[in-house]
């Protein structure tokens, strides 16, 4: 069972939409006992970091996913906001203190007059890899091209938790991993067969 966090942030309809269609059995939810059930858990998003670790920690589910994640080592996926929250701090919208699980923040894109872009960043980009990882498992190479919707990135203070950058104006972070713990800033449940095989990955992988 895959337990896909409902926090009333975004897009976890189209993420079950998607397991559902590679036929694994998934739940949206915020049930303290159906995410401690779950044998992996997905954490998607779509909105502001602030509002989003508010949501989390009213619903009680900052100390559970620490449980479950942390400590139990359940496989886990974080998806575009789902990945920023994973930072220490995030800059939207003031300061705001996040899970903590990368030492890293989340800023806004910075654009020279140079490498000027539009934000949000929206479509789709390609994915440079740092580092193989499982869940990039039978892509091949042109297969690493994913859709991206969002303002702010991660800037990690360690380099090994990055797996892959995108080049949008300058390089950010598209990519994290630490041990069982996954997190893409693009949109796998958006990115058709590319993203999909990562989907599939995700459900094979014992973190």
């Amino acid at each position: 069972m895959i337990a896909i966090i409902d926090y009333g942030m975004g897009n976890v309809q189209s993420v079950y939409n998607t397991l559902d269609y590679i036929g694994e059995e998934a739940i949206v939810t915020s049930n303290q006992k159906e995410i401690g059930d779950a044998s992996h858990i997905i954490l998607p998003g779509v909105g502001a970091f602030c509002d989003a670790m508010e949501s989390l920690k009213s619903r009680g589910l900052i100390e559970l996913l620490n449980k479950q994640v942390l400590e139990k080592g359940k496989p886990f996926l974080g998806v575009c906001l789902g990945m920023q929250l994973l930072a220490k701090i995030g800059y939207e919208h003031g300061i705001s203190e996040g899970l903590g699980w990368f030492d890293a923040e989340v800023s806004k894109f910075d654009f020279t007059e140079k490498e000027k872009m539009k934000i949000p960043h929206v479509g789709w980009d390609d994915i440079i890899l740092k580092d193989q990882h499982p869940m990039f498992n039978k892509l091949k190479e042109g297969e690493f091209t994913f859709y991206f919707v969002h303002s702010y990135h991660m800037v990690c203070k360690d380099q090994k938790d990055v797996v892959a950058t995108c080049d949008y104006g300058y390089e950010f972070v598209s990519v994290v991993a630490k041990g069982n713990i996954f997190a893409t800033q693009f949109h796998p449940e958006k990115s058709q067969q590319n993203g999909l095989q990562i989907i599939e990955n995700f459900v094979n992988w014992k973190g």
